[in-house]
């Protein structure tokens, strides 16, 4: 109770807390496997359709070229031809290759404006080619574009809500193409965390060499985890997988805070420990007030009437505490019981964490966003 009423005093206010107890995670929510991942594919597309939203093809000269290269492939012969549509618009098109995409499946696609164009709400992509990093087309996208946002205009205001110029197409590029990837011949497999952990990484070892009875899985560094495919006796690298993907350990996580000052977020993991330090906190208000006055001249006379200033400031400091004790080794959810009594702006936690870290008594890896 001593610790919470210090703490209290400060007058802290903590958003989220994670839970103290450790738990069994799947390594496949762990780790990821080497050569099973995906491919990012880009290409420049045109969207047609619009009502009058597409891009001002004075401003957006690339759009009419575009415009003009499909034309030609469809044998529309449009050269030396000026025209000025407004319901076109030059778009980029992503998306992601899964691992193991076969040709003929569907993946979907991001389609984002690169011109001045105002919405794409109700456009339809053109045939567009996607091309991997290798310079290789490994799908084709077309279809109609669902835009996230609504935009609505008049002669005098304007209304945007979400961001219109960007949109989805769900299932809408086919794979044409299929990485080169022989996963069957693979003898040993690597396994690379997502958060390199020397301990982590000698728990995935264990559970792996107590699974498969025996000594098939070997430590490299903090974030690899070499399997030897051929110890482990599965029939094919996919059915060891099986078993190694749905094993669980309990991962080991750094001490973290993270926090965000845009939306003024801060997260703590459970094993933060504050060392033993003292706080203060004051808060000074500024206030200046203009209160000009008007000085009229003399009767008969020929001066001006002239505006003198008035200006009051004043300076003041809000009553706070005094210097207060944190004791050393401070768990979070001691520190979390004072923190939620009294509801500060968490931006004035952030500048307490900011400066207990540079005193050297946060025991934690502070991460700023």
């Amino acid at each position: 109770m001593k610790t919470v009423m210090k703490w209290v005093a400060l007058g802290i206010s903590l958003l989220i807390s994670l839970p103290a107890q450790a738990q069994s995670i799947r390594i496949k929510d762990l780790v990821e496997f080497d050569g099973v991942r995906g491919n990012d594919l880009v290409g420049y597309g045109l969207v047609v359709g619009l009502n009058g939203t597409g891009d001002g093809l004075r401003n957006a000269p690339f759009t009419e070229e575009i415009m003009s290269n499909i034309l030609e492939r469809l044998g529309v012969n449009v050269s030396g031809e000026q025209f000025r549509p407004k319901n076109v618009a030059a778009v980029f098109v992503t998306s992601v290759l899964p691992p193991f995409a076969r040709a003929g499946g569907q993946v979907d696609v991001t389609v984002s404006a690169i011109g001045d164009a105002k919405s794409l709400l109700g456009g339809t992509l053109v045939m567009t080619p996607l091309n991997a990093a290798d310079g290789e087309i490994y799908a084709v996208a077309q279809g109609t574009v669902i835009a996230g946002g609504a935009s609505a205009e008049g002669e005098a205001a304007a209304v945007i809500q979400g961001v219109p110029t960007s949109g989805v197409i769900p299932s809408g590029a086919r794979v044409e193409r299929e990485v080169d990837f022989d996963f069957s011949s693979l003898s040993t497999l690597r396994l690379a965390l997502r958060e390199p952990d020397f301990t982590t990484a000698a728990r995935i070892e264990t559970a792996l060499n107590n699974n498969f009875r025996g000594s098939v899985a070997r430590m490299l560094d903090s974030g690899t985890v070499e399997l030897n495919i051929e110890r482990t006796g599965a029939s094919s690298p996919a059915h060891a997988l099986v078993r190694v993907e749905n094993l669980v350990i309990e991962p080991e996580r750094r001490a973290r805070v993270v926090v965000d000052q845009r939306s003024g977020t801060i997260v703590m993991g459970s094993d933060v420990r504050i060392s033993r330090v003292a706080v203060s906190q004051g808060n000074l208000t500024l206030r200046i007030a203009e209160q000009p006055v008007a000085v009229q001249p003399s009767p008969f006379s020929d001066g001006e009437t002239v505006v003198v200033p008035r200006s009051q400031a004043e300076i003041t400091e809000e009553p706070g505490p005094s210097l207060a004790e944190v004791p050393g080794g401070t768990s979070l959810s001691e520190v979390i019981a004072g923190l939620n009594a009294l509801g500060v702006n968490p931006r004035d936690m952030i500048d307490i964490l900011k400066s207990i870290k540079a005193a050297g008594a946060l025991h934690a890896e502070f991460v700023v966003r």
